[in-house]
């Protein structure tokens, strides 16, 4: 069994140790050592999980371990994923054994596909990619780096997306869009047409309306 560590120990990264107890329940794949994360996670909620926090994401340069970022900001995922990069550590790849993952699918390392995605075939998808409960990637999609789709997000078939791209809960891509990079797509919102970089769009149909920087998001 590898041995593994989840970077994050918030809600999201609490999700990801429920990934990781899935895997291990039909194929024992993880020796899980516990979770790192720079602030104080709340011990009760850890303590549920029967996770300990190991301390800061830098104990990872220490750590003979493959890892894991339980995180939902793709910048920050990009952060520690450089950093653990030039500590020499590998990321793992997770997908919930209730998801469904069809053929030709490229999954990038680091990436995690949770329980009721559904990812269907000649998809490739980038570097610590998240796609959260029940979201789904149709045909011939790409999904650059980082990437986060949230709970039930919605992508059609042929649609491009950029890296550190955010698809909000409930949202809906029309097929053979494309979405540039660090763009964020607000929840329940429907992309009708192409998106430009670094902007939040929001409503049916999606309009961008702030750059992501003035607006904080991201």
């Amino acid at each position: 069994m590898k041995e593994l560590v989840v970077v994050g120990a918030g809600g999201h990264g609490r999700e990801l140790l429920d990934v990781v107890d899935a895997v291990n329940a039909v194929q024992p794949s993880y020796r899980l050592l516990g979770v790192l994360d720079d602030a104080m996670p709340d011990p009760d909620l850890l303590a549920a999980c029967r996770v300990r926090h190991l301390g800061p994401v830098r104990l990872l340069a220490e750590l003979d371990t493959e890892y894991v970022v339980g995180i939902g900001s793709p910048k920050a995922r990009k952060t520690i994923d450089l950093a653990a990069t030039e500590w020499g550590r590998r990321p793992a790849t997770l997908v919930h054994p209730h998801a469904v993952v069809g053929r030709n699918v490229t999954l990038g390392p680091g990436a995690v596909i949770c329980a009721l995605a559904s990812v269907t075939t000649n998809v490739r998808i980038g570097r610590h990619v998240h796609i959260n409960v029940a979201a789904t990637v149709a045909h011939d999609c790409r999904l650059g780096d980082y990437v986060t789709l949230a709970p039930g997000a919605r992508l059609s078939g042929g649609i491009t997306i950029g890296d550190q791209v955010t698809v909000g809960t409930g949202a809906v891509v029309i097929q053979g869009l494309r979405i540039g990079v660090g763009t964020v797509v607000g929840a329940g919102a429907v992309v009708v047409r192409d998106l430009p970089a670094e902007v939040v769009a929001v409503g049916v149909p999606a309009r961008p309306r702030l750059p992501v920087q003035q607006s904080g998001a991201g």
